[in-house]
Formats: structure tokens, C-alpha cells, sequence
């Protein structure tokens, strides 16, 4: 496996950080990575070591305001901004990649990115897999701090708090929890732009769920308490086309970290190896 860094230039301005994992040879396709809220693109070099050896690269990007890319943690100016951000992804991979399928993986924050993205853009690529996506939260936020999204969302948009999110809801292992309390590239902010876009933006995808044009596999852990297992099995099932959905019993936030993961992937390298064949 080949390790590389890069950098994105966004239309306002800022550098994005990327990197990518890849295989011996050509890869069989390539898979593009959009991360969660608060983390960052390397919590995911275990998922890439499984891609790499069944053949697949990884290109992932630090979204802006995250990990290793600049500007205000965990904000975003607009949702099309972070909808831009992803086709430099995408570019990035069909520069280094002109003749291999491409794929847009997205967890949470990035599943609801995804989704949008593929409802909004329609890319002509070859399918997408979403993880826990923030269609919907998993409990009800407090009325006094969605009043204050509201309010803010215009006057005051990158005043931020708290994401209030609980870490021992992501995985099972300790370990993974730990490592996640003391990664220094993670965070815990959210701007009342980018907190009311992603609860606004996850109610749209509900209600187009049944425009979706790719080829999706969309998964979740039953057991999530971050964003709604319930809001995922919905959306699966307003899909008119291809679309593989797994339900994890008993599984937490990160599907891909928990003692399972091994399972988990293997599905997602299953899938792919079903939709990469027909595209390649």
C-alpha cells in the first residue's frame, strides 16, 4: 500500500489537506472519502489497508474547518461550499485515475454530503456507500439551542458551540473511544450555519430520497445514538433503484470501528466488487 498527500484549493480560498491509500498496480476502482463531524480523513487508514488489499484506492479530503484543512472548526459558509468541495475530490481522483470507476463514501456528517450531493449534483460516477448518515438525529436537539441556530444562521453564522457529541456512543471498543477523546485533530465545534444546514439539509434528502440516481449501499448501527437508525431504514426504502441496505444489530455510531468492523467492510468490498465489474 502507497501512501500520498495532496492539497485542494477551494473556490474561496482556503487549502484543503488530502491524502490517499493505494494498491500494488491499478486499482480495480477508486473510492472517495468524506468523513464525519468533528474528526478527520486519517481515522480512516484500518478502512483503507481493507480497500487497498482487495485492490481499491482510497482519496479522502480533511473537510474544511477539520483536521488538517483550514478554516473555522467545524464551519462551513454555505452547504453548496462543502457540495463544491467534494467535485474537487472527485476531480482529484479522475485526474490521477482517468479510466476507473469512481465512488463517494460518506459517513454521518459525510453520509448527509453524500446523499445531497449525489441528489443535487448527480455525478456521473459509478455509486455511492453512506454510513450513519445524519438524515436525522438520534434524540431530540433542546428547543432553546435550535432557536438559537435559527436566530443566528443569518445574523451571526459562525458563532459556534458545543456538538454535545457523546464519544461512547461511537463504538463498542474502549479503545477506539479513547483514541478519539485524545486525537488532537478532532474537535467538537459546530457553527449555527453549518448545525442548521445539517438538520435542514437531512429533512430535504428524506423528502427526495426517491429521485436518488445511483447505485447506493447505505448502512447503519441499530443501536446508534448520534444520528437516527430509523431515518436511514426510511430513505432505503424510497429508493426506487439499486439500493442495498444493511441494518448492523447492536452496533454503535461508527459502524467501521467497532469489533465487527471486519464484517462491515467486507460488505462494502463485496459491493464494490459488484458494481466496480459492470463500470470498469
Amino acid at each position: 500500500m502507497e501512501h500520498v498527500t495532496f492539497n485542494l484549493r477551494t473556490a474561496d480560498g482556503l487549502q484543503l489537506y488530502g491524502q490517499g491509500w493505494l494498491p500494488e498496480g491499478m486499482p480495480r476502482a477508486v473510492v472517495c472519502l468524506v468523513h464525519g463531524l468533528g474528526e478527520h480523513s486519517g481515522r480512516y487508514s484500518h478502512v483503507a489497508a481493507a480497500l487497498t488489499r482487495a485492490g481499491y484506492a482510497l482519496l479522502a479530503y480533511d473537510l474544511r474547518g477539520h483536521g488538517q484543512s483550514e478554516g473555522q472548526r467545524g464551519h462551513a459558509p454555505s452547504w453548496d461550499a462543502l457540495m463544491d468541495d467534494i467535485t474537487l475530490l472527485l476531480q482529484e481522483a479522475a485526474r490521477r485515475f482517468p479510466d476507473r470507476p469512481l465512488f463517494l463514501y460518506g459517513h454521518s456528517l459525510g453520509g448527509i454530503q453524500v446523499l445531497s450531493y449525489a441528489l443535487r449534483r448527480k455525478p456521473q460516477i459509478a455509486g455511492a456507500i453512506v454510513t450513519s448518515p445524519l438524515l436525522r438525529t438520534a434524540f431530540q436537539p433542546p428547543a432553546w439551542k435550535m432557536w438559537l441556530g435559527k436566530t443566528l444562521y443569518n445574523l451571526v453564522p459562525t458563532f459556534s458551540l458545543s456538538n454535545e457529541l457523546d464519544p461512547r456512543g461511537l463504538s463498542h471498543d474502549p479503545k477506539v473511544v479513547d483514541a478519539y477523546v485524545h486525537d488532537p485533530l478532532v474537535h467538537n465545534r459546530v457553527s449555527a450555519r453549518l448545525g442548521m444546514d445539517m438538520i435542514w439539509t437531512g429533512a430535504w434528502a428524506l423528502e427526495h430520497a426517491a429521485e436518488f440516481p445511483l447505485p447506493l449501499l447505505l448502512m447503519h448501527g441499530a443501536e446508534d445514538p448520534i444520528c437516527s437508525p430509523q431515518a436511514s431504514r426510511e430513505f432505503a426504502a424510497r429508493v426506487p433503484g439499486d439500493c442495498t441496505f444493511k441494518m448492523w444489530d447492536g452496533l454503535y455510531h461508527e459502524t467501521h470501528n467497532e469489533p465487527e468492523q471486519q464484517q462491515v467492510l467486507d460488505v462494502i468490498i463485496e459491493w464494490l466488487g459488484k458494481h466496480s465489474e459492470s463500470r470498469s
